[in-house]
C-alpha cells in the first residue's frame, strides 16, 4: 500500500519515548509509502524506555513544519516532560497547528499541545491522568 506515497511525516521525540509508540507508527507509514523523519531537541540519537535507540534527522530548532506534511508525538512520561521544556519543540509542534497539518499524538504526547497553546476547543483521548491537564487547557 503506498496511499501516504510522497508525503513528508516528521515524529517528535526525545530520550525517555515509550517505544512502541515510536516504532509501530513509524513502520505503519513507512508501509504506506510516506517518507518519515526523527525530529528531537539534540543530534545524534534517542533511547527510548525499553531501550529502543533512534537515529536523529534534524535538530527540532532546525526543523519547519513547512517541509512536512503531518507530525506525530508519540508519548512515554520522560519524552513528553522533557519535550515540553524545549522552546523548539514546542514551537515545531504549534506550526503544524497553524498550518492545519495533521497531528497524531500518543499518550503522554498531549502534554506538547498542551504546552504549545493548542488543545483549547479540541476534543482529544488520552492517557487518564493527563485528562485533568487537558480539560484545565480548555480541551474536551
Amino acid at each position: 500500500m503506498t496511499h501516504l506515497s510522497g508525503k513528508r511525516v516528521a515524529f517528535l521525540a526525545t530520550d525517555g519515548f515509550e517505544d512502541a509508540e515510536l516504532t509501530y507508527p513509524w513502520q505503519g507509514v513507512r508501509e504506506h509509502g510516506a517518507e518519515t523523519t526523527m525530529v528531537a531537541p539534540s543530534e545524534g540519537s534517542i533511547v527510548g524506555k525499553h531501550g529502543h535507540e533512534q537515529p536523529v534527522d534534524v535538530r527540532a530548532g532546525d526543523a519547519r513544519a513547512d517541509d512536512f506534511d503531518a507530525l506525530v508525538l508519540p508519548g512515554g512520561v520522560v519524552n513528553a516532560d522533557h519535550l515540553r521544556l524545549d522552546d523548539a519543540s514546542i514551537a515545531f509542534a504549534r506550526a503544524f497547528f497553524e498550518q492545519h497539518k495533521p497531528v497524531s499524538v500518543i499518550c503522554h504526547g498531549a502534554w506538547i499541545l498542551i504546552e504549545a497553546g493548542v488543545v483549547d476547543g479540541r476534543t482529544l483521548t488520552s492517557y487518564p491522568s493527563l485528562r485533568t491537564d487537558l480539560q484545565n487547557a480548555g480541551a474536551t
